[in-house]
């Protein structure tokens, strides 16, 4: 059969046509940028999808259990080089896409953290906003350390959570007001609100806040009372109501506690038996004109000497000649935390572990740890669980009961054994 010279035309440019194309699809492929051709990880997409994204691309003739677990821990060595052991690795800041589309990639504030605080504990650990991600590329990886640290925030919220939802029922349902957050001190810089439980580590948390503010270089160079008397730091009910709910919205909100007996001990020991022009004329005569049977003149004038016993007489009385203070108040009713849902719950305790933690979290710099040194009365010992077992000792066993039941609460929500076996 003999084709017409058109169509024989036709197929020949047809032919022309293909050949060119595919000759330069060939050069396009060989001017590209290898790198350009593998899958590229998205503005906030958690580091180990890419890599189990990047891992389908591989050849057959690859192994992914073998080749990509000994590139991933590459991978996390190389992010982890500069940083201390951690629980996650820490991703560096991701190219930022256009405005418009950034716009349409970023969640809400509120709506991140929620998200954060939903994951399992083994994907992502809570902390405030940042432009980096915390994630976990494997058991391989973690540092079993840090994550009995998670671990242990996770079950302390949860204890905390129980015993509102047990006991504190109505608080969910109440409006925050700003008698609910006076004890709470602002960072803006990190986005950090800390709750104040004095005598468990507050002096120095107020000194790692102000380094972090940037209002002092070293915890070691700022002083008692610029710590306690200043006005360095701010308030949270210094702010109006749109401030407020927006602060606790969207700051890491942290607290640290102490076990209840042992906190009212060191309160008893700091401001009763050493000097002191407050607690003396203004709880000390009080307390010893209503509990002492014989006070002296002299004791009634200065109203120093108040024993443990006449403290506790004191602490329990419903009639109490001088109101509450927050040095042996409840930290239910300092901080709120059936009302306030807290990120981050630490224990004086385990105060270097936990406050290292926090800092890692909040991205602090890494200089900054957790100072170590007492705060006053430096020459005197640290009240300890012997210490505290000696002045509960001075009572009956009807007034340690009392006491316990006083801080029965705290004792609940914050997970503390019971002091003493004859408590019930």
């Amino acid at each position: 059969m003999t084709l017409r010279p058109g169509t024989m035309r036709l197929a020949c440019m047809f032919s022309s046509i293909l050949l060119f194309g595919a000759a330069g699809l060939l050069l396009f492929i060989s001017l590209q940028d290898p790198t350009e051709l593998a899958p590229q990880q998205v503005p906030g997409e958690p580091l180990h999808l890419f890599l189990l994204s990047l891992a389908s691309t591989f050849p057959p003739g690859v192994s992914r259990d073998g080749d990509l677990k000994t590139s991933t821990e590459k991978v996390i060595r190389d992010l982890s080089s500069r940083t201390p052991r951690d629980l996650n690795v820490r991703v560096p800041d991701q190219p930022q896409p256009h405005p418009k589309m950034g716009a349409r990639l970023r969640l809400p504030q509120r709506r991140r953290r929620l998200l954060i605080k939903k994951m399992p504990a083994a994907v992502a650990i809570p902390a405030n906003s940042s432009s980096e991600t915390f994630i976990r590329l494997g058991t391989q990886a973690l540092d079993s350390h840090w994550v009995g640290l998670h671990r242990s925030q996770q079950e302390r919220k949860r204890v905390m959570q129980e015993a509102c939802a047990k006991y504190r029922a109505s608080s969910s349902r109440r409006a925050v007001t700003p008698r609910h957050v006076s004890r709470i001190f602002v960072e803006d810089r990190h986005r950090v609100l800390y709750c104040e439980v004095p005598k468990a580590g507050c002096s120095n948390w107020k000194r790692v806040l102000m380094v972090l503010a940037g209002l002092a270089s070293s915890t070691a160079d700022i002083q008692h009372n610029t710590v306690h008397y200043g006005s360095a730091l701010k308030r949270l009910d210094t702010f109006d109501r749109q401030g407020i709910l927006h602060r606790l919205s969207t700051y890491t909100k942290m607290l640290f506690v102490r076990e209840p007996f042992e906190r009212l001990v060191s309160a008893f020991r700091d401001k009763f038996e050493h000097p002191n022009s407050y607690y003396h004329p203004v709880f000390g005569k009080a307390i010893l004109a209503r509990y002492r049977a014989n006070a002296s003149r002299e004791a009634l004038r200065t109203g120093s000497g108040v024993r443990f016993p006449e403290f506790v007489q004191y602490l329990l009385d419903v009639h109490r000649p001088v109101g509450m203070d927050i040095h042996w108040d409840h930290v239910s009713r300092l901080c709120s935390p059936c009302l306030i849902d807290y990120d981050f719950v630490g224990k004086f305790e385990s105060m270097e572990d936990d406050a290292n933690f926090f800092l890692s979290l909040i991205h602090a710099p890494r200089n900054l740890t957790f100072p170590r040194f007492k705060d006053r009365h430096s020459q005197e010992a640290r009240t300890t669980a012997r210490i505290t077992h000696q002045y509960f000792a001075q009572l009956s066993a009807l007034q340690r009961q009392r006491t316990y039941d006083f801080y029965y609460m705290d004792y609940l929500m914050f997970n503390y054994s019971k002091p003493f076996a004859d408590l019930y």
